[in-house]
């Protein structure tokens, strides 16, 4: 404790706002897009119901979080505390537009089906988080630090960092510009004129870029002047309503959300314990059991006004803090949220700035994260960071062999197995690993780690848990249900009993320095 009296704002917090702000916004106009041009909802329902629960819900999560840091900081005496970041959750986003509200449409012939199917699919997942919450603590408790920030890495290369690199290259001029930005002042120290945030210096300079190129005929960003002015069609103030009979309109899909929304809503309780911790790494202690069980209050809150989409805390705390974000910079973000879904501002930004001049900030806090497994672990533990990670990645490579086959119309069992197998695409495998991936890197990290410490009956005991959440469907598996990869599962028992037969004959880690003294000096 330095003493030091909280502050609801420092300077820092304007570098984090414009940062954290961003990167909400770019979620904010992702799920705009879908709405709009995937689903084909109408803009009375995207902007008059979805957008301004979306906003309310994200305004009581951010204001609460900023509420949690300024009673810690006041608890601990020092100025150094900050918020947990939280939004829409992105993996989430997409799930549910694409395995949910889009197949639904399609079979019903009416996107409102599918929206009302999204509202049902939160509704659940938000009682499978309060209540998960209770038990998160314990888990968070025997689970190597290695496991939770590592299957976390995974989550923030793969699906946080790769698509913004990927965009930062199809737009160069704007992306690698902006990227460099970025760094030189978070990573390198340069300070800009009046001490300007380097996230706003970065999207003003992308857009100048953008619309400066579009003066001069050139196509930096997708700019247009035609989707500005149309733009303008969607102001207006629009509050919240009620719509719990469109969440229960969406039951009659029961059997079809179950499959996703239950597994999910485990991945949400795993990925929240991870950025927990994470916080705690970088010197934030926060209270598992609460964080956890506003997320699934305030996701339910958000889900009954007629936002499908859950909420979740955001990997980047330490990304956060390190330029400076303190406690005000997530209710400034929850305030700007609030304006910008009320008040129809989301469909002008959507045309006015290019999306590739924010996806640098979104590379930047996946670095920060991927860096941060391997910097706040004991070294010994990097190679079950490493393990971590490979899940993940195969979850990805499986998503953009889906995505591709399913741009040509077809799909991997169409093309064959055996044929992809051929060419150097092992999909099967790629599907087995990356089916519940969080799960799968923090398993598959655990026993490495508790290997590592010689700690083989804890070893034993997350190659149990292994075992069970693959016979359940919840790892190496689409969808739940028993006995659905019983070789799988049956491997993660036999290992489990493997690993207990270890723990009687293994040296103890305390006595493996003096037990390699006598090989090493025979082998000099």
């Amino acid at each position: 404790m330095n003493g030091t009296a909280a502050k609801i704002w420092s300077p820092g917090d304007w570098n984090a706002f414009f940062g954290f702000g961003t990167n909400i916004l770019v979620n904010l106009l992702t799920l705009t897009a879908l709405l709009r041009y995937v689903l084909k909802l109408p803009d009375d329902i995207v902007f008059g119901r979805i957008l301004p629960a979306t906003g309310l819900m994200l305004f009581l999560s951010t204001g609460y979080y900023a509420w949690l840091a300024f009673q810690l900081a006041k608890k601990e005496g020092r100025d150094t505390v900050c918020a947990l970041p939280s939004g829409i959750s992105v993996p989430h986003m997409f799930v549910v537009v694409f395995v949910i509200m889009l197949p639904i449409a399609a079979m019903a012939g009416d996107p409102i089906k599918g929206w009302e199917a999204g509202l049902t699919w939160v509704f659940i997942q938000s009682f499978v988080l309060m209540l998960g919450g209770f038990v998160a603590p314990y888990i968070k408790k025997i689970t190597p630090r290695a496991a939770l920030l590592g299957a976390l890495a995974g989550v923030s290369i793969a699906f946080i960092a790769m698509r913004p690199a990927l965009e930062m290259y199809m737009d160069p001029v704007i992306g690698l510009v902006c990227f460099v930005i970025l760094l030189a002042s978070w990573f390198g120290g340069v300070r800009y004129w009046r001490g300007v945030p380097a996230g706003l210096v970065a999207i003003g300079v992308g857009s100048l870029l953008a619309w400066g190129g579009l003066a001069l005929g050139f196509s930096f960003g997708g700019m247009s002047l035609d989707k500005l002015g149309a733009s303008f069609a969607g102001f207006g103030f629009s509050v919240p309503l009620p719509a719990v009979g469109h969440v229960f309109g969406g039951f009659e899909y029961l059997g079809v959300i179950l499959v996703t929304a239950i597994p999910f809503g485990i991945y949400d309780l795993v990925e929240a314990m991870d950025n927990v911790e994470s916080a705690e790494a970088g010197g934030d202690h926060f209270p598992t059991t609460r964080v956890i069980t506003v997320d699934g209050v305030v996701s339910l809150i958000g889900c009954l006004l007629g936002n499908p989409f859950i909420n979740a805390v955001y990997i980047g705390h330490p990304g956060w803090k390190a330029i400076g974000g303190r406690i005000g910079y997530s209710a400034a973000t929850g305030v700007m949220v609030l304006i910008l879904s009320w008040f129809g501002i989301v469909a002008v930004l959507m045309a006015l700035i290019p999306v590739v001049a924010i996806s640098p900030i979104l590379l930047y806090i996946g670095m920060l994260i991927g860096a941060q497994a391997f910097q706040e672990v004991p070294k010994s533990h990097a190679p079950a960071v490493v393990l971590a990670l490979i899940p993940q990645v195969a979850g990805w490579g499986k998503l953009m062999i889906d995505n591709a086959l399913g741009a040509a119309g077809t799909n991997a069992a169409a093309v064959g197995l055996d044929k992809l197998a051929g060419s150097g695409v092992l999909y099967h495998g790629l599907e087995l690993l990356g089916s519940g991936a969080i799960l799968t890197s923090l398993i598959l990290a655990a026993v490495a780690a508790c290997i590592i410490d010689r700690a083989y009956q804890r070893a034993a005991g997350f190659a149990l848990a292994g075992a069970v959440m693959t016979f359940m469907g919840f790892m190496h598996s689409e969808s739940i249900g028993l006995g659905h990869n019983p070789a799988t599962a049956l491997a993660y028992l036999t290992m489990a009993a493997g690993l207990y037969g270890y723990a009687r004959v293994a040296v103890p880690a305390s006595d493996l320095s003096l037990a390699a003294q006598p090989q090493l000096r025979s082998s000099v």
